[in-house]
């Protein structure tokens, strides 16, 4: 099974080369000023250049108003808007009715429960992202380099198109795959040496830890 790969909250070309060099399937942009990751539409639009042809470029957004996503649309021209927010199945509905694009709906989880949460997106939503829910006192959605039980996921529907994120790192992806096996994988925090601050050698190390547990998967 293709698995795709994230790198999320690029920021810098040596990032963007080293996550394309990896083969990375989706690199992303986070819009969302609050993050210390967080780029403007312009800069995005320049960075996600090096990705034509090689990977699909994903807008971030949180509750983003329709002005903002017209900028970020037309400056940065994604291949897919990913939603972190609190945004309804209507505002996913309305939001592919505008800009023609698919979309990517972030959904919190922490308990075999919150799975429900993703029906009402079911045939809305083009695909999920299934993160931990933030720490207390935390202002961002994602990127808090924080995990959840990835065995509660073995209670997902078949055929839900998803992304697995939240905490993932060279040291524990190995684990995520085994228990979880998800079709992709979303990792922001876990390539940094710094908040905001991408390590082109950890993207490198987490690409090779990624192929070694595919490896002993396939053995």
């Amino acid at each position: 099974m293709t698995l795709d790969i994230k790198i999320c909250g690029l920021k810098t070309d040596a990032a963007m080369a080293a996550a394309l060099a990896g083969g990375a399937s989706h690199v992303g942009f986070i819009f969302f000023p609050k993050s210390p990751r967080y780029v403007e539409p312009a800069e995005a639009g320049r960075l996600r250049e090096a990705a034509r042809d090689k990977a699909l470029a994903v807008a971030v957004t949180v509750d983003a108003d329709d002005a903002f996503l017209d900028e970020i649309v037309a400056r940065m021209q994604p291949d897919m808007l990913q939603l972190h927010g609190s945004e309804t199945p209507e505002r996913v509905a309305e939001l592919k009715a505008c800009y023609g694009l698919p979309v990517m709906k972030a959904l919190s989880i922490s308990e075999p429960a919150d799975l429900q949460r993703i029906k009402p997106y079911i045939g809305v939503a083009d695909h999920f992202l299934l993160d931990s829910k933030p720490p207390m006192g935390s202002q961002l959605p994602g990127g808090n380099g924080v995990a959840f039980d990835w065995r509660i996921l073995a209670g997902l529907d078949d055929g839900v198109e998803y992304m697995l994120s939240g905490g993932l790192n060279a040291a524990n992806i190995g684990d995520a795959l085994r228990q979880a096996n998800p079709p992709g994988i979303d990792v922001s925090s876990g390539v940094e040496s710094a908040p905001g601050v991408k390590d082109p050698a950890l993207i490198e190390q987490f690409f090779r830890a990624v192929g070694a547990a595919r490896d002993d998967r396939a053995a």
